[in-house]
């Protein structure tokens, strides 16, 4: 099968037919449909993100279920389903205290499966490996979805609306009347606009370095956009009654939008970081401030989410009509037109780009 490969950090990228192994037990093989570009995936091909090589990208996809190997229970041949890029063990202490979204055995960036044709091991973006024809995943990792949901909004499901939803919905726990501003509007700030408007927010900021972000945004819900500029925490706090968000969601992954996100927030209020930066970008708060501010500053992994719950009913949402996905999908290609919709992402433009097979 063909995939989108990165042979080294900061390489160019190629597609290259790969070899993948047979089908084994608790194992599926599922043809992919649609799978979204996400910055995870350009972290993990420019280096920022420390990843083993020669690596097959891609980790937010959607398909159908081609083969099964013994003792698969949870799908079968011909099933629509939603990649789950961190599947729960459904054993460890995390996931017995309902936290699956930590799970024990998830977390490495990649792990092996197959080789390329020169028989060097190959290795799959967070177990998946997505931007490909095919991917052999644990039984785990299929999440099953109604056959009439499009596969580009069931790809986009896998990745940045549950992170973008659940950073909303789980993690901050958003409520009616709340302020909220989303620094960093791709697919996953977007995602987290429109579940803060859901929640009944009453102000909704969405923050960028792209004016162009300003419609999209409104797309998604957002009453108001400002510029990511030296105005910002001023602009956010004229906002909200001079006081700051209630919440701020970090969607970049940078130490310098996680301080303005704290800066921009209430004292007793919430920044919540969704953004994955890079382990020497150190973030820097005083320890008054930190007393003073009496602010919580938390993470969210996969946006607090267990993809068998809330997969299911993300996709029952967009087939009734409650969640439009639409205004996501800015940019439609092909595998091999992946590298340039890296690119786009690079320069801030558009949201998602989905690429379809046939």
């Amino acid at each position: 099968m063909r995939g989108l490969v990165a042979r080294a950090a900061d390489a160019p990228l190629r597609v290259e037919s790969i070899e993948v192994p047979a089908t084994g037990p608790g194992q599926v093989r599922v043809r992919i449909r649609a799978s979204g570009v996400c910055h995870s995936d350009l972290s993990m091909a420019d280096g920022t993100l420390a990843a083993p090589y020669p690596l097959l990208l891609g980790h937010e996809a959607a398909g159908v279920v081609e083969e099964v190997g013994d003792g698969v229970h949870r799908v079968a041949p011909g099933d629509h389903v939603v990649l789950n890029w961190a599947p729960a063990c459904r054993s460890c202490w995390f996931c017995r205290h309902d936290e699956p979204w930590l799970c024990r055995r998830n977390g490495a960036p990649a792990v092996a499966r197959g080789h390329t044709l020169d028989g060097r091991p190959l290795h799959v973006t967070l177990g998946l490996g997505a931007l490909a024809e095919q991917v052999l995943v644990p039984q785990e990792a299929a999440v099953a979805v109604p056959a009439d949901l499009p596969f580009p909004a069931a790809a986009l499901l896998g990745c940045a609306v549950l992170t973008g939803v659940g950073a909303v919905r789980r993690t901050a726990g958003v409520a009616p009347g709340d302020s909220v501003a989303v620094i960093g509007l791709g697919g996953v700030g977007l995602s987290a606009v429109a579940a803060a408007r859901a929640a009944g927010a009453g102000v909704v900021i969405g923050v960028d370095v792209s004016p162009a972000k300003a419609e999209l945004a409104a797309a998604a819900g957002a009453t108001d956009f400002l510029l990511a500029d030296d105005s910002l925490v001023r602009a956010v706090r004229g906002l909200t009654g001079g006081r700051g968000a209630d919440h701020a969601v970090e969607c970049v992954g940078r130490a310098a939008t996680i301080r303005t996100a704290w800066q921009s927030t209430r004292r007793g209020g919430q920044v919540v970081v969704v953004g994955m930066g890079g382990k020497d970008d150190i973030v820097g708060l005083s320890a008054l401030d930190v007393f003073h501010s009496a602010r919580t500053l938390c993470s969210s992994v996969y946006g607090s989410s267990d993809p068998d719950r809330d997969v299911p009913e993300l996709a029952r949402a967009v087939l009734d009509g409650t969640l439009d996905l639409s205004y996501l999908v800015t940019d439609r290609a092909t595998l091999d037109e992946v590298p340039e919709a890296f690119a786009r992402m690079a320069r801030g433009e558009g949201a998602r780009t989905v690429v379809q097979f046939d």
